[in-house]
């Protein structure tokens, strides 16, 4: 990651001038990016406006910041540009640098912009001496009041305590923070305003959508935001220090479709920050895990049971030949001794014998016995874990039951080599590694004391834990920070502790409706468990059919023993065509939200020439679905359709006719045929 990007290829710079004789203007600067789209800096006002086909979209944008506990000046006046060419993973573009006259602070408004881009990226760079800053905002901007029903995305910080997506209409007075990006969009003209970070490595990053009565929306970035209902922060986001100073860079632009410009946000977030972790070049994983029925219940003798109902039972359920078998939370109760990992090792063995490959769990920056004291041994190491507390202003983290410890302690990384090792030379070909969020918690000093956010602690502790884990393990994030995750695993759970009601379904689809952009930003991104139970087979298909959609499939019924949810799974699990579209494993779009926490019904995901379409029935009572192909971007004169759980196919013209009982979901193929 580069806070402060920018290579020098060719340089130039200017002065803003006042004007002219004729009383032109000329302390305006014009930088172009997208198609037909530029950045009207002015220079006397040090503020900009954004617009695209001579449209205004984003006007009276500007920057300020707080350094050394004091404000920036109220007004700041541009004295200087200068631009050069750069050339990075967002492809050829130019680089903008506007100095703003501050004092003995040299603030830099900076642009990214780019011609194959519709959007640009602004930061802002202080430099002084000794500097120290907590706050910044490097963009905050009105927005031009289009005609639409304008909605306010809330995106959660993580995937912890049952959080929700949250569509809030913008009706004055109104006031909404979110985490890392900000969303007003239409859902009829699907038009879009989309600002957020994709640099996550040393700020928390709030975006702020307001309305106030008789003015126009606007959208603030603030690097440096902290929210006990968000972040989980109880205290203030830790101070950056230094002689130079970086914001975020923040990305910007407005969309036909919000939805594509998601997709363009997560692809950004993985260029502006490439993956630290090996990438992940095999098929999309499917397979169990035992947090969905067992959970604390798991012995050898079940896990082993399993092993043989997938080898004799599911041999369907593959992709690439196999399927992972993990054990979740409590495999340490299948060991017969403190240091005994031979149970563990027999278990990968006999995955391995049968085909499979074996799964394993474990949380690296939490610990959960903290309530025993401070003075028990660390694991592989000679510190006790009260060394090892994460300090915060009210006295230590604690979420979920789990007493954080910083990520950057000596002893926190003796435990990761302890544990870590010993599950490599068990032979485990894959990690959930959960509570990830317990590593990104502001603290009132970490053990390194170059590092002074949470998010800097976050990523020494990553880095470190997934340099140890190497290229042996497929690595799965479950409970976890949303964005700055994507650097380090090939799969995050999209949501938290879903099982196997049709609830669950809906409060999981909540997530694919408003983050499925995250299949961007991921290898994969995963449902959580797919538990079938005693569920009745309508509710089945929808909790399958979910996880289809997000893009893997990991099971979580007790196959130990034989029920209702063996039979189901034999046949559901083993559609050859189902498979097919779990091998794409990228999440589908939703084709209209529903506001509020709810989740979108219908879901899309084109494929090669094939349109998909998923219908979901929350309720309890049978419900019709018109749907046209056109909505779903197919233009043809008919189209085949083959429903991929009933088998029945139909040719349709100008609608798409879907009848589902309650709590029920299907999934369509579709074939344009004829233009």
């Amino acid at each position: 990651m580069a806070p402060c990007l920018g290579a020098l290829l060719m340089t130039f710079a200017g002065l803003f001038a006042a004007g002219d004789a004729h009383g032109q203007d000329k302390d305006i600067l014009k930088i172009p990016y997208g198609k037909d789209s530029y950045i009207e800096f002015k220079g006397r006002e040090s503020k900009f406006n954004v617009y695209s086909r001579g449209k205004l979209l984003y006007s009276n944008a500007d920057c300020s910041y707080t350094v050394n506990s004091a404000e920036s000046a109220e007004t700041i006046t541009a004295y200087k540009h200068e631009q050069s060419r750069i050339r990075d993973g967002f492809g050829p573009g130019t680089k903008t640098v506007i100095t703003l006259n501050s004092g003995n602070i040299k603030a830099e408004e900076i642009f990214y912009t780019y011609p194959g881009r519709e959007f640009f990226l602004t930061q802002v760079r202080l430099t002084g001496k000794g500097l120290s800053s907590n706050r910044i905002i490097p963009f905050t901007a009105s927005l031009a009041p289009l005609p639409g029903n304008w909605h306010s995305l809330f995106v959660p910080f993580d995937n912890d305590t049952f959080i929700s997506y949250d569509s809030k209409a913008m009706l004055p007075p109104f006031k909404s923070n979110s985490a890392e990006v900000a969303v007003v969009f239409d859902d009829v003209s699907r038009h879009g305003f989309i600002a957020g970070s994709v640099e996550h490595g040393i700020w928390k990053t709030g975006m702020q959508t307001e309305l106030k009565p008789g003015q126009v929306a606007q959208i603030t970035a603030l690097a440096g935001f902290t929210d006990a209902d968000i972040t989980r922060d109880r205290m203030d986001h830790g101070s950056v220090k230094g002689d130079t100073i970086c914001s975020p860079r923040i990305f910007c632009g407005f969309f036909e479709d919000w939805r594509k410009g998601m997709e363009e946000f997560g692809k950004a977030n993985r260029i502006a920050e490439p993956p630290f972790v090996y990438n992940w070049t095999k098929p999309t994983p499917v397979g169990w895990n035992s947090w969905g029925v067992m959970q604390d219940k798991l012995t050898f003798d079940k896990a082993l049971k399993v092993i043989h109902f997938f080898a004799d039972s599911l041999k369907g359920f593959r992709t690439g030949g196999t399927a992972f078998i993990d054990l979740d939370s409590f495999w340490d109760r299948m060991m017969t001794g403190h240091a005994d990992f031979s149970r563990l090792k027999a278990f990968a063995d006999s995955c391995l014998s049968k085909g499979l490959q074996p799964g394993v769990y474990w949380a690296p920056f939490t610990d959960w016995g903290w309530k025993s004291g401070p003075d028990r041994k660390v694991e592989g190491s000679d510190y006790n874990y009260g060394d090892l507390w994460t300090k915060t202003t009210g006295g230590y983290h604690e979420i979920d039951g789990a007493r954080a410890i910083d990520p950057t302690h000596p002893g926190t990384r003796k435990r990761i080599d302890y544990f870590i090792d010993k599950l490599k030379e068990c032979g485990f070909k894959m990690i959930k590694i959960d509570f990830l969020g317990h590593g990104s918690a502001e603290s009132t000093h970490f053990y390194d004391t170059t590092v002074t956010t949470g998010m800097q602690a976050y990523r020494k502790g990553m880095e470190y834990l997934i340099n140890r884990i190497g290229d042996q393990m497929f690595i799965y994030a479950a409970i976890s920070p949303s964005l700055a995750t994507g650097r380090y695993v090939h799969a995050r759970r999209i949501a938290c502790d879903a099982f196997k009601t049709i609830d669950h379904t809906r409060y999981t689809l909540n997530s694919v409706t408003y983050g499925w952009w995250q299949t961007f930003l991921y290898n994969f991104v995963d449902a959580d468990h797919v538990v079938l139970a005693s569920e009745s087979e309508g509710a089945n298909r929808a909790r399958f059919l979910s996880a289809v959609i997000t893009g893997t499939c990991i099971t979580g019924d007790d196959f130990s023993v034989h029920g209702q949810w063996s039979d189901r799974a034999v046949k559901l699990y083993q559609n050859p065509a189902i498979l097919s579209v779990i091998k794409n494993g990228k999440a589908f779009m939703p084709v209209a939200t529903v506001p509020g926490k709810e989740a979108a019904t219908l879901f899309t995901r084109k494929i090669g020439d094939i349109q998909y379409l998923a219908v979901f029935n929350y309720g309890t009572s049978p419900k019709r679905y018109l749907i046209s192909p056109s909505r779903l971007g197919i233009n043809a004169k008919r189209v085949k359709v083959n429903d991929l759980m009933s088998q029945e196919i139909s040719t349709e013209k100008n609608i798409i006719v879907v009848d589902l009982p309650g709590a029920d979901a299907t999934i369509l193929k579709i074939t344009p045929e004829g233009k």
